[in-house]
């Protein structure tokens, strides 16, 4: 407003995935209408969008900062909550007539500041979120990285979170035929299921509201839904004002360009990817391997330890087999074999010769073999080929998110939620990796220790920890192709659902891939086909212990 007088209510409004971010027409048209009614309306711009829409800012670097061991969902809550101490800190904020809104992700920014920060007095998240159950229903609901963030499902969840706000005063804003995400029908009930007993109990049940938009009914912060926003401001913090227009005040006219909304900012502005850079620069911790082998051995047992905690590695196992069927063709053996294991089932094929190994062939071994690209990759197959040509057993294993064991539609959406829940995809895939290996020592499956032949990035860290952590079952491990760097995903900016368990919270302070082959020692393990990178980093392995088995070309 160009003219105040006293204290007036103050509206915290934030947008969702929208590239034009603050400049957006609809959310100009809220906060201009804001403004007319008297109020102050606040607008930050949202990580990835309008000014901040740069790869420097995409929402999944917030795991890069996971990575490092620290929370990368703080940088957004941050972020609403220091535009909540601009607004208290004008002039003539009243801090008892607070509001948050926004639609799509700002529903989800609207509910997660509101239900932690109490100078929220009003939240009206529109189209934004719903319990962690009912987004299993729909892919489309489960939310991307800031939505799921690590172990939040562990100690809260979306409808406890809306129950929270109670008894303050809140309008649950959904659209009935939602073309996005978050279709009124599937996304509100179990809200209101959730928070209405505790506002009745508080005496309160009139302060929370619904509000279900029909005219577009699609994904919209539009003329209906502004108006039902309006009317909930107007009863709460401006009760009994015949003076209070209810309807949109029309202001087509004062929409400004994205040029003309651009704010300056300095050119040292931090951004996800740099306070990702900037936290994994002095990782791991203790990452320095000792020169002596007491020192060694110590550092060893410590580093299984913290590594086993960190990817929340199954506490017990008991791996069991079901026989699915075998057949014989062109003198290999096929043996289909379902392993489960930690409530998980775990596909797996045995391949052998039907005949006997050549003479200069032997001593045959089981080789547990997992790949970046599943079992039935090319690169996979030829790998099998040149085992089953020695004489070898093989065990090809697909464990979660790879190959078979794909999810069918956005599979790193349910890794997030993995993740949220309190477990971690690296730690279920180093189990399944360490399940098949544990009964691959047992008979009628075997007699003795395994090796593990992993080829790709990806399976090259779960085989790693699989080793690291299941040391009886597993005798030597290969991993060709490997991750030189778990720093390369921060320093490339990859892209989180494309390796979705290397990501792993705190994993970076505890060990880098370098640590994770040193901790399998003295056991020998074998890298091969390295990158420039890795050849520089895997150098120091060489003749750290005198049984250490370093293949470098």
């Amino acid at each position: 407003p160009t003219s105040l007088e006293g204290k007036v209510p103050v509206v915290l409004n934030v947008n969702g995935h929208d590239a034009q971010g603050k400049a957006a027409e609809s959310e100009q048209v809220r906060c201009i209408n804001l403004a007319k009614r008297g109020m102050y309306a606040l607008h930050p711009e949202w990580f990835g969008m309008g000014q901040f829409r740069s790869p420097d800012f995409r929402h999944d670097q917030i795991d890069q900062i996971n990575l490092c061991g620290a929370g990368g969902i703080a940088t957004h809550y941050l972020a609403m909550t220091r535009g909540i101490d601009v607004l208290l800190g004008l002039e003539h904020a009243d801090p008892e007539r607070l509001a948050v809104t926004g639609l799509s992700g700002g529903g989800w920014q609207t509910i997660f500041v509101s239900a932690f920060d109490t100078r929220v007095k009003l939240s009206a998240p529109v189209a934004g979120y719903t319990g962690f159950a009912s987004r299993l229903r729909k892919v489309s609901d489960l939310g991307d990285a800031e939505q799921t963030p690590t172990d939040l499902g562990a100690v809260t969840e979306y409808t406890i979170m809306t129950a929270l706000l109670a008894p303050r005063p809140a309008l649950l804003i959904f659209n009935a035929k939602d073309d996005c995400c978050f279709k009124a029908d599937d996304a509100l009930p179990p809200l209101l299921e959730a928070a209405g007993p505790i506002y009745q109990l508080l005496d309160k049940p009139h302060h929370l509201r619904s509000h279900v938009n029909h005219d577009p009914g699609t994904h919209n912060y539009l003329l209906d839904n502004r108006q039902a926003f309006y009317r909930m401001v107007g009863d709460h913090f401006y009760p009994g004002r015949a003076d209070y227009r209810r309807e949109e005040i029309p202001s087509d006219s004062e929409i400004k360009d994205a040029a003309t909304l651009n704010v300056p900012l300095p050119a040292d502005n931090a951004s996800l990817h740099s306070l990702a850079l900037s936290l994994s620069g002095t990782l791991p911790k203790n990452g320095d391997l000792p020169a002596d082998r007491e020192s060694a051995v110590a550092w060893r047992d410590a580093r299984r330890t913290r590594i086993k905690e960190i990817v929340h590695f199954p506490s017990e196992l008991d791996p069991q087999s079901e026989k699915l069927g075998d057949e014989t063709a062109q003198g290999i053996k096929v043996t289909r074999w379902r392993v489960k294991a930690d409530g998980w089932a775990i596909p797996v094929v045995e391949l052998m010769p039907s005949t006997s190994p050549p003479a200069s062939s032997r001593s045959r071994r089981t080789i547990l073999l997992v790949a970046d690209e599943g079992r039935s990759g090319a690169t996979t197959l030829a790998a099998v080929r040149e085992l089953l040509s020695n004489g070898h057993r093989v065990l090809m294993v697909d464990p979660l998110l790879l190959g078979e064991a794909k999810f069918p539609d956005r599979e790193y959406l349910f890794a997030l939620l993995i993740s949220t829940v309190g477990e971690r995809p690296l730690g279920i895939q180093a189990g399944q990796i360490a399940a098949v290996a544990r009964l691959a020592n047992q008979k009628p499956w075997g007699d003795g220790p395994v090796s593990i032949l992993a080829i790709g990035p990806r399976s090259g860290v779960m085989a790693l920890v699989a080793s690291v952590v299941e040391h009886a079952s597993i005798a030597d491990v290969e991993v060709r192709n490997p991750l030189g760097s778990l720093k390369e995903l921060i320093e490339t900016g990859a892209p989180y659902e494309k390796s979705p368990e290397l990501f792993c919270f705190g994993l970076l302070e505890v060990a880098d891939v370098l640590q994770l082959a040193a901790a399998c020692a003295p056991r020998p393990v074998r890298l091969t086909h390295l990158s420039k990178r890795a050849k520089a980093e895997f150098a120091g392995l060489k003749g750290w212990y005198k049984n250490w088995v370093i293949d470098l070309d």
